[in-house]
């Protein structure tokens, strides 16, 4: 009776088709985003739909999931919700009942939903499956012949795939630090794992890092990153950091030492193994010796970090940022340096460098960036004239500004006057008090604003200029916190590279508007004559620039913070910039 009714419910002769593959590889394989697979079974499906006189009203088409269960088919899913808001579907015609189903469990439950909606199962290949009992029986036999011939197909790759795994290939996708890649053997193809030439060194530097003993896996995730170390995208993600659990599970990986792992099993692989076997123990001995309270972050602290290599360019064609690094030998004695990450792809002739060759090339360079004590002497003479002449300028433009406003208060007046006494229209009266408050509001804007004060911007300068009155003798009182913040708030970037004679120097850019003054006082020197005390002219070039940097002095790019130096500046006493 429950089937009468269901049948009873459908009111046209329309069908829905039903498309599907099971894996990925299947879609992904000709010019076309569906395949080869997907336009086939549309083909043979319409096909159908023609001799059973039936049009076709929606398609449904589960591409490259290879789906356990009904509820890991949404497509199918859409498809019972289509049917039941749409009772002039009356077939569902699938390509074959292999498509449709590979179990017998699968195949009662979506055959019962079809059937509790009055819909009729089609095969276009199979065109003896009806209701009949005959057809019937025959659908019940598929059933089952499609669930044997799934599970000995699984059985069968199985087998290939542990055959393959104790010959020692890699039977899966390469880990990071590997590609896989096909090999041309005479007439045949073979699937072969290489090792990564960008990545593959990273992840050996990867184990040489946390067999120190200094790194948390966060701290090792963050350098890694910094040294170029990058995910490969894929059509989920794009190229990212290393997650901490994927990081716990590389060190883990004991394919990195050559060994293959399949159902429990060990096999030795045939692929180049990237890590010394004793070394993958020294890492495996320091994860187990650790607990989750362990993992903390370990800060590897120098104020010079941030320092760059002016050897060598990155693959973007950057600068390479050096790395501080500490290591401890056999003996137990610590040593830092710092070093270029192009060393590990050997296009970098920067030697390791110990800390305390490039903390005194750091010292020794303080001293030549100083400010002439004449030049100082001429620079803070002009920001007095300029702002003496812009505060006389303000004064006189506020004074006509009030003046102004004041009249506006008597025009005001008059008019009000004016309308208790009934002398002119309303209209007109109320035209004009709105005409002097929109007046008033242009004027009392102006007056706020008024020119720009330059007298804070030659505050801020002056004390750029008193900085470097001695800077090297500043760096050298300073505390290593201080000196961190010295770096940055007078250099954008500090090059670091060793001559033929092997002594170190120093290339910089400075921060404004310490670059500003620099250049000035450069120009200052070369108008000076017979190189004697350099004089800022005080016309021309050197008296325009030093009103533009007034101007711009906010401008300059530095801290985040929105308050400037306070009057104790860079001394040793503050700790803060």
């Amino acid at each position: 009776m429950k089937k009468n009714k269901a049948v009873e419910r459908i009111t046209g002769d329309d069908y829905v088709a039903y498309l599907r593959v099971s894996t990925p590889g299947q879609v992904n394989t000709d010019y076309n985003p569906e395949g080869i697979s997907i336009p086939a079974q549309r083909e043979k499906v319409a096909e159908r739909g023609q001799e059973i006189g039936a049009n076709k009203v929606a398609e449904f088409v589960d591409p490259g999931r290879s789906a356990k269960t009904i509820d890991q088919r949404p497509e199918f899913q859409q498809m019972i919700k289509y049917l039941r808001e749409n009772p002039n579907v009356r077939y569902v015609i699938v390509y074959m009942l292999s498509r449709f189903a590979r179990n017998r469990l699968d195949d009662a439950l979506m055959m019962s939903a079809l059937e509790k909606l009055g819909v009729t199962l089609v095969s276009a290949v199979e065109k003896n499956i009806d209701n009949t009992p005959t057809g019937r029986m025959l659908h019940g036999m598929l059933a089952v012949i499609n669930e044997y011939s799934s599970h000995q197909n699984g059985e069968d790759v199985r087998y290939k795939m542990g055959m393959k795994a104790k010959g020692g290939g890699t039977i899966s996708r390469a880990p990071v630090g590997y590609l896989n890649t096909v090999q041309h053997i005479e007439d045949r193809q073979v699937k072969t794992v290489m090792v990564d030439p960008v990545r593959g060194p990273l992840i050996r530097l990867t184990f040489e890092l946390y067999a120190t003993n200094e790194w948390t896996l966060a701290d090792l995730a963050d350098e890694l990153f910094e040294r170029g170390l990058r995910m490969s995208r894929n059509s989920k993600y794009p190229e990212r950091q290393i997650s901490i659990s994927r990081l716990a599970d590389l060190l883990r990986d004991d394919y990195y030492i050559g060994w293959i792992t399949y159902e429990g099993e060990k096999f030795r692989g045939r692929h180049k193994p990237l890590i010394d076997p004793e070394l993958f123990e020294q890492v495996q001995q320091i994860i187990n010796s650790r607990s989750a309270t362990d993992e903390r972050r370990r800060e590897h602290f120098h104020y010079l970090k941030g320092l760059f290599c002016g050897v060598c360019l990155d693959q973007r064609g950057e600068q390479r940022r050096l790395i501080f690094q500490n290591a401890t030998n056999r003996h137990g004695t610590t040593y830092q340096y710092f070093f270029c990450t192009g060393r590990y792809d050997h296009v970098c002739e920067l030697p390791y460098l110990r800390t305390e060759r490039v903390e005194e090339a750091i010292e020794q360079h303080y001293a030549t960036i100083q400010f002439d004590e004449t030049f100082i002497a001429e620079v803070r003479e002009h920001m007095a004239q300029a702002v003496g002449s812009q505060e006389s300028s303000a004064r006189q433009l506020h004074q006509q500004l009030s003046a102004q406003l004041k009249a506006l208060d008597v025009k005001e007046s008059n008019l009000i006057d004016l309308a208790s006494d009934g002398s002119l229209p309303q209209t007109k009266i109320r035209e004009k008090l709105h005409a002097i408050t929109k007046q008033r509001d242009r004027l009392t804007a102006r007056l706020g604003e008024t020119t720009q004060d330059l007298s804070e911007a030659a505050a801020l300068v002056d004390l750029c200029l008193e900085l470097l009155r001695d800077p090297q003798g500043l760096y050298l009182r300073c505390s290593d916190e201080q000196r961190r913040l010295l770096n940055q708030a007078f250099f954008e970037v500090l090059y670091l590279h060793e001559e033929t004679d092997g002594e170190l120097t120093i290339t910089y850019r400075l921060q404004e508007p310490f670059a500003e003054l620099q250049a000035l006082q450069q120009g200052a020197e070369l108008t000076s004559t017979n190189n004697s005390t350099p004089v800022l002219a005080d016309e021309g070039a050197g008296g325009n620039a030093l009103t533009a940097l007034l101007a711009n002095a906010w401008l300059a790019k530095g801290s985040s913070r929105a308050c400037m130096v306070g009057a104790a500046g860079f001394e040793p006493a503050t700790a803060r910039v």
